[in-house]
């Protein structure tokens, strides 16, 4: 028998999602926005229950770098501190030997994005994973998002299936979920009328499944969209997951202000820690959905493993884009201390790669006897 099925909750909001998912039903989204509603503790042990049925204790980390080759954008989005427009201040464009430079020995994923450069032409973004393969052929490459697929289509002329077969030729192995920001049209105009929106998103992730490419996924939350648009935005990327599986996990990301005057401050941890829940419980479908600890912050995240996070991303190294957002977090975390993050919740640390392939466990009692023998 399930956990979810064995669970009795107080809470009537969380208890009745529970006999849904305990049936086999889907939540609607007006069960999603009640649940926001709902008492936090409660809404965390079900999606605490309803993530260890699928995965039990392990909690799942990558030994990565993630690699923004330039922050040079042709688009303008109300929400982004990072993308600088050509030779703006802070401007930047990185050398083969700079990205060459973040192929670190102990990685087993890279993660590239960065903005859309103009001047760069489709080889140019090639070339930056051709030059990564060929320095460390084994690396897992997870690149480029869907607004950056977008853009490459509409630079070559050419079909969102040529330009991902193309990309996966020269090493690609899984796209990241950036750039899907909120599945809202509303939303889409206010903050970024430039960038492709939600159908188009949609359309460019299940075309990449259908080719075999896997994916992540993504929601930014707590600027200016509702909990209507939050749930519903869950609702559409669990149908397409139905239609052409691939993802391999959700992220919610927690705006950053930073100087963008959006809202004045970001989400509160509780909020942090109902969407994280909510998410798990919405999107049923999706193996995992992520406490990202470069938004969460490490406390926040650390939490979110025990409301329904069973993954942390990964020690990333050096990451720019939410710390031109004021970030708070560490620009990196070594592997041991995201192991002992994730024990420290009660749960099995599992390094990956980019493809959820399982690397090395660090079982709880060889964490113990370690101890014992000290």
């Amino acid at each position: 028998m399930s956990l979810v099925s064995q669970l009795r909750l107080r809470d009537p909001l969380v208890e009745s999602a529970r006999q849904k998912l305990a049936a086999g039903d889907h939540l609607t989204q007006p069960d999603g926005i009640r649940l926001f509603d709902a008492d936090v503790m409660e809404l965390g042990r079900l999606a605490d229950a309803f993530a260890r049925d699928k995965h039990g204790d392990r909690v799942f980390f990558t030994v990565n770098r993630q690699l923004n080759p330039t922050n040079v954008c042709v688009l303008a989005c109300k929400f982004c501190d990072y993308a600088k427009k050509p030779g703006a201040e802070g401007a930047y464009t990185m050398t083969k030997e700079q990205i060459l430079s973040h192929v670190d020995p102990e990685i087993t994923e890279i993660h590239i994005v960065g903005g859309l450069h103009n001047k760069w032409r489709f080889d140019d973004y090639l070339n930056i994973i051709r030059w990564v393969k060929e320095k460390k052929p084994d690396l897992s490459v997870k690149a480029y998002t869907a607004v950056e697929i977008d853009f490459f289509c509409r630079l070559t002329k050419k079909p969102v299936e040529w330009v991902l077969t193309e990309l996966k030729n020269a090493g690609l192995d899984a796209l990241p979920g950036g750039g899907a920001e909120v599945f809202s049209e509303r939303v889409r105009r206010e903050l970024f009328g430039q960038k492709i929106g939600g159908q188009r998103w949609l359309e460019i992730h299940e075309i990449a499944h259908q080719l075999g490419i896997p994916s992540n996924s993504t929601l930014l939350y707590g600027h200016i969209e509702t909990r209507a648009e939050r749930v519903q935005h869950m609702i559409d990327l669990r149908e397409l997951e139905m239609r052409a599986p691939g993802f391999f996990a959700f992220i919610p990301l927690a705006f950053q202000p930073g100087t963008t005057g959006l809202v004045r401050r970001q989400a509160s941890a509780i909020e942090d820690l109902k969407t994280i829940a909510i998410s798990r419980l919405m999107f049923d479908n999706v193996p995992h959905v992520k406490g990202y600890w470069i938004m969460l912050g490490q406390d926040t995240a650390a939490a979110a493993i025990n409301f329904g996070a069973s993954d942390l991303d990964g020690t990333i190294g050096q990451e720019k884009i939410a710390h031109a957002a004021l970030a708070k977090s560490p620009v990196g975390m070594a592997e041991m201390g995201m192991v002992q993050m994730i024990r420290e919740a009660g749960k099995t640390p599992v390094q990956r790669d980019a493809l959820y392939r399982v690397i090395r466990e660090y079982p709880l009692e060889a964490a113990t006897a370690a101890a014992a023998s000290a």
